[in-house]
């Protein structure tokens, strides 16, 4: 059992806690950091954890070997580099980092320090996305072509005020969000991007914001992708890999549809996981050196840095090309 510190006690922080207390067999929280203290009591309480107000009192409890940050995007960066400059582990919710180069920072600082990086792309376990990877990883469609992929929820409806209406904190609408979900699928099945031309329309700003994201993606093997993410729409997860072979479409977390050319669709529900749950023990597998975790450092880099590049062409409504950056 891997003794983990949580770091950050809000929302999703919560969200966090609650997949695994008491539930998962490979990992336990047994300290806590919350700046509100007086809120995050409770939670101690109930769940049986330490808590205190300040990231160093985790780092230096001897009883944390590993750390499960929760925290503002902008803050993530240092706080990895000093929990892994302490020897322990770090599992950091995304995005871990705004720019490609400050991603970059963090992976060398747990690299240079031995310790497992794990990030917080829990949509890629989804019971329909692992599925969806052993099919285009088994050549069964053939040579991947194109992606398209779209990724809604109205929880930004639900979240108003604080650091994640701050465009410095989660910039580009939807796309830090949500959308940054689409893009790490993209990375995971088609590679390096090199070229996106990314495009936003509001209708209303925050708080309770209407607005949209779409993108045009070209990638480094020569497939293409596109993506949408429309904020304040019902939730829709739809991830769709077209190869030379045929196609496989992943339809919400547990729903894949395969179709080979000249054949009828195949369509299979598997059983529902607990997706945030997976990846959280996944990283505990690779600490105690089970198993490697899933999203491979690169996978990693690459991601922010076409999420570094479509919030630059947001910004600038223009086509942006992504400069090959060599792997740490």
């Amino acid at each position: 059992m891997l003794n983990a510190a949580a770091v950050g006690l809000g929302r999703w922080g919560q969200t966090i806690l609650n997949s695994i207390q008491g539930k998962s067999e490979r990992i336990r929280v047994v300290h806590g950091v919350s700046k509100e203290p007086d809120t995050a009591r409770p939670l101690a309480e109930k769940y049986g954890f330490r808590l205190s107000t300040d990231l160093s009192d985790a780092i230096a409890d001897p009883h944390v070997q590993a750390v499960l940050l929760a925290t503002p995007h902008s803050l993530h960066v240092e706080q990895v580099s000093a929990v892994a400059a302490a020897g322990k582990h770090v599992w950091c919710e995304k995005p871990f980092a705004l720019t490609r180069a400050e991603a970059a920072r963090a992976v060398a600082a747990c690299r240079e320090a031995g310790v497992v990086l794990g990030g917080g792309n829990n949509k890629r376990c989804f019971a329909s996305m692992r599925e969806l990877k052993r099919v285009v990883s088994s050549g069964e469609i053939g040579e991947v072509l194109h992606v398209e992929g779209h990724y809604s929820n109205e929880h930004s409806t639900r979240v108003a005020g604080g650091w994640r209406d701050d465009p410095k904190e989660s910039p580009g609408a939807g796309m830090t969000g949500a959308g940054l979900h689409i893009l790490d699928a993209f990375v995971n099945f088609a590679g390096p991007a090199r070229y996106v031309d990314a495009r936003t329309v509001s209708k209303k700003a925050p708080p309770d914001p209407r607005d949209v994201v779409a993108a045009l993606i070209e990638f480094e093997s020569g497939a293409t992708g596109v993506m949408a993410t429309v904020r304040a729409a019902p939730m829709y997860w739809r991830v769709h890999v077209f190869g030379t072979n045929g196609s496989a479409e992943a339809r919400g977390e547990d729903t894949l549809v395969v179709a080979k050319i000249g054949g009828a669709p195949r369509e299979t529900t598997y059983p529902h996981v607990d997706s945030l749950r997976v990846l959280i023990e996944a990283f505990a597998d690779a600490v105690e050196g089970r198993a490697p975790f899933p999203v491979s450092t690169d996978d990693m880099l690459n991601v922010i840095g076409l999420f570094e590049a479509s919030i630059k062409s947001l910004e600038t409504g223009k086509p942006v090309a992504l400069s090959s950056s060599p792997s740490l």
